[in-house]
């Protein structure tokens, strides 16, 4: 059987249906599918040759973000068991804006940890199907998002490439997307770091203007030959994203969570279709209930009326 990816998933099956309910108007997309980001945004280079797993990162992100205390302390180092053991590698949560994953890879002596959080595409396909405007791509390289515009259909989930958008199925009273900003709102506006990168102890992640992180990071590839994996993820896949990443030459990125069948074409550029008629279904399927509604009143009206005579 053909192992169906992400990048397969929407492209086929969205565009597919969305063919299927297309309309002349419906061609005039919210989706533009044209922003490539901003030139002067900043980013950060991780370097996960570097890491120890120590997690940190998380410890820093769950203070900076005013959080809920883990189910684990930050120092168990437990939660990488669960992985190993079969189980599927964390992923962000409501709770947990970036979590570290350890991956056992064959023939390495060591294992490799893996940060993973919201990695702030150039060209957000969560922004872009968003027809409310929830997000934002800002000048400074950040993805935020505004919950009080939020209607929660949950569309920015579909179109993520990496599954992060997390949504707080525990609140219902107030069901909204959490992910990772990058600490927007308290540092990266005032030209700061995330905290994550800033509380690292292992120099895992730099943080700079996107341009001179991609130069670092062949750099560092030309200087160390051998020693790393010549893709710099996040540099052309999907677009571009302002968080990219080094690995070992012994660790491909294949074995350790990364999607490396995305392409280098936002992911947008494959659903404009789709997204396009988001806005008309969700405009047209509460006029068709309340339709509806109106027809079943009418006809108890009718009966009612029928009875009395």
């Amino acid at each position: 059987m053909k192992k169906v990816n992400r990048r397969s998933f929407l492209k086929g099956g969205l565009v597919t249906g969305a063919a299927a309910l297309a309309v002349g108007s419906a061609k005039k997309a919210n989706a533009s599918g044209s922003f490539g980001g901003y030139p002067d945004s900043m980013g950060v280079l991780v370097d996960m040759t570097k890491c120890i797993g120590c997690r940190t990162c998380e410890a820093a992100c769950n203070k900076e973000q005013n959080l809920p205390k883990p189910d684990k302390p930050f120092d168990d180092k437990s939660v990488f068991e669960e992985h190993r053991h079969g189980g599927l590698p964390r992923r962000t949560t409501e709770k947990a804006y970036t979590v570290v994953n350890r991956y056992e890879i064959k023939g390495r002596e060591h294992p490799l940890f893996r940060k993973f959080q919201c990695n702030h595409c150039q060209e957000p396909a969560c922004l872009t199907s968003c027809f409310v405007n929830a997000y934002t791509k800002t000048p400074e390289g950040a993805v935020i998002y505004d919950e009080t515009v939020c209607v929660g259909c949950r569309t920015c989930m579909v179109a993520c490439p990496f599954y992060v958008p997390a949504y707080t199925f525990s609140s219902a009273i107030n069901p909204v997307v959490k992910k990772c900003i990058m600490c927007y709102d308290t540092r990266l506006k005032f030209g700061r770091p995330p905290a994550c990168v800033e509380a690292c102890p292992s120099g895992v992640m730099v943080f700079g203007k996107r341009t001179d992180l991609i130069s670092l990071a062949h750099k560092r590839i030309e200087d160390h030959p051998g020693e790393y994996n010549h893709h710099v993820y996040g540099e052309k896949d999907v677009g571009g994203t302002s968080w990219m990443y080094l690995t070992s030459e012994d660790a491909p990125f294949d074995e350790i969570g990364f999607d490396t069948h995305l392409g280098t074409e936002p992911i947008i550029n494959y659903v404009k279709e789709f997204l396009a008629i988001v806005p008309m279904v969700l405009t047209i399927w509460p006029a068709l209930f309340t339709g509806f509604h109106l027809l079943a009143t009418r006809k108890d009206t009718i009966k009612n009326d029928e009875g009395e005579k």
